[in-house]
């Protein structure tokens, strides 16, 4: 075998990764060790992980790897081919490493925790996102509008509002949506398909996230808390109403009056009054209310007349027919 000391290619200096090689003869081949062979022969080229060579190309997009293993496994990109199945729930992925990420859904496996609060989570990704919730940070802000997003994945799903663009149709009714998963929940309503069962309860859920939510609740966690009162709250998205209350925002005007609420679900209780739609019911006779303040302040009276004797008027459908019943014994 030749000695590597012989070689004028390797000799002393410094390697291309920035560390210093002393060998024996290295003053003595120091005027060697300055030529560089404009042609070195193939038994002379350096190894690639000092080179920083990916000599492997995809024959598809020219995207090239330092390992074949590497191609092959951008390949299967290509080629759709996920070669690498859970054994837990038949889901097949790309790589290995793919995969173990994803069998962590099944062992619940969690290692990379928050020094804030705690909150554990699957991957360095997932935890990542989730420290913006503490800081604040949102550093994907749409061109088309002033909303901004913890990652590039949302602001792109964001951007389809603006667009109209819902690719991924259901087969089923035809029903559009903006993201694959949407659509794979709204396919399990033809199907009936829960696969998320809570560990507390006897309730199962279609969407991995209103399970997550539905444990969050059992135990009792809220993670978002404000900084001007200390509330806390299960989710950012109350966090941000509550500090309207602080603020006096008001985000949500209506669009047939002047006024305008700190939450859609105020909006949505105002817009009765226009519309005149009175949607909680009597069971007793049948007589409707805006609110369900009003129904439930009606029922006691309601009661009370029943059992004292005193007649109720039934109102039936649309009609202004009156109907006056007796004492029900």
């Amino acid at each position: 075998m030749e000695n590597q000391n012989q070689n004028p290619g390797r000799r002393g200096g410094a390697c291309s990764d920035g560390s210093s090689i002393q060998k024996q003869g290295e003053t003595k081949g120091r005027k060697q060790s300055h030529k560089i062979p404009t042609s070195p022969k193939k038994s002379e080229v350096r190894p690639r992980g000092h080179t920083g060579g990916k000599p492997h190309e995809c024959d598809q997009c020219g995207k090239t790897f330092a390992t074949s293993s590497s191609l092959k496994t951008h390949q299967s990109i290509h080629t759709g081919e996920k070669p690498h199945g859970c054994d837990e729930c038949g889901k097949a992925f790309l790589s290995k490493a793919t995969l173990k990420i994803h069998q962590r859904i099944h062992t619940g496996e969690k290692p990379y925790g928050c020094e804030e609060c705690g909150q554990h989570f699957r991957t360095t990704g997932d935890l990542r996102v989730h420290r913006r919730a503490h800081t604040g940070e949102r550093p994907y802000g749409c061109d088309q509008c002033s909303k901004a997003f913890l990652t590039s994945g949302d602001l792109n799903i964001h951007k389809r509002v603006h667009t109209g663009e819902r690719p991924y149709s259901c087969d089923q009714c035809g029903k559009a949506f903006t993201t694959r998963g949407y659509l794979q929940i709204h396919r399990r309503l033809h199907t009936g398909e829960k696969p998320y069962n809570c560990e507390y309860c006897e309730k199962t859920f279609a969407a991995q996230g209103r399970w997550a939510i539905h444990l969050k609740m059992h135990r009792g966690e809220k993670p978002h808390q404000c900084d001007q009162c200390g509330k806390s709250f299960l989710l950012s998205c109350q966090l941000k109403q509550h500090q309207y209350i602080h603020t006096g925002e008001r985000p949500y005007p209506c669009e047939r009056c002047d006024k305008a609420f700190s939450n859609p679900a105020g909006l949505k209780r105002h817009h009765i009054v226009h519309s005149g739609e009175k949607p909680y019911g009597c069971d007793q006779c049948g007589k409707s209310f805006a609110r369900t303040r009003g129904l439930k302040s009606h029922e006691q009276t309601c009661k009370r007349n029943l059992t004292s004797g005193t007649p109720v008027e039934i109102l039936l459908s649309e009609s202004v027919t009156t109907i006056s019943i007796s004492t029900l014994t």
